[in-house]
């Protein structure tokens, strides 16, 4: 059996303790691979370009270039590797617009390191990181009042470019459903599910679930 490539990390933190800790705590999965650092988010896009890292641990509080404006340059860009953003606190309005510019997920630092590293492989294989309960809790904690004008009316009229039962789909995502959830729910099987998330993402250019569910909030759907 051919053996897989190993995941490739890009490590950014202003922190060299804390990046320190990652290399050791990614160091330990025979099947990551961490190919280079950045203290600065401005150092991120030419790291990348260097070493195509499939997966990026990004801190949301830098000097210089934040992470969150790090994050919404590289997702911004063709074929960007999957971020998963590094913050304190789970609950952070920074957390929200990173999810929002594309991030797949975000980790707390004071995770254990197991999760961690079972995050950067879920990024890698292109599944969720943010459990369905998890999303759900962040939107309904920071998303509430972000007010800004317009919103709402321009996430109804992405929706309405949805047909009826992609559009059920696309709500029982913002309500945290899993897709088993959703098949029962909707009288599905499972790979059609996938299918009209698939299909829902593309038409609306989204990147992930975690970017549905913020759409369907904004329009007041849920």
């Amino acid at each position: 059996m051919t053996e897989q490539p190993a995941i490739r990390v890009l490590l950014v933190d202003d922190d060299p303790l804390v990046r320190s800790g990652l290399r050791l705590m990614l160091g330990g999965a025979s099947d990551i691979e961490v190919v280079a650092e950045a203290a600065d988010g401005a150092e991120v896009a030419p790291l990348v370009d260097a070493h195509a890292p499939d997966v990026v641990l990004m801190d949301i509080r830098m000097p210089g270039v934040d992470g969150l404006a790090a994050t919404e340059t590289l997702r911004a860009r063709p074929g960007p590797p999957e971020v998963i953003v590094l913050t304190t606190f789970n609950t952070d309005e920074h957390v929200l617009r990173a999810l929002r510019a594309g991030a797949a997920g975000f980790v707390l630092k004071h995770t254990p390191p197991a999760q961690i590293v079972d995050a950067v492989r879920r990024v890698a294989a292109g599944e969720p990181v943010l459990s369905p309960a998890v999303t759900q809790q962040l939107i309904a904690q920071v998303a509430g009042g972000s007010g800004q004008p317009g919103r709402a009316a321009r996430a109804r009229e992405q929706l309405a470019g949805l047909g009826p039962r992609e559009r059920e789909v696309a709500v029982a995502v913002g309500e945290g459903k899993a897709n088993a959830e959703i098949a029962a729910e909707l009288y599905m099987s499972l790979p059609t599910v996938k299918t009209n998330v698939s299909r829902i993402m593309a038409k609306l250019g989204l990147n992930n679930r975690v970017q549905i569910a913020l759409l369907v909030h904004d329009a007041d759907e849920i």
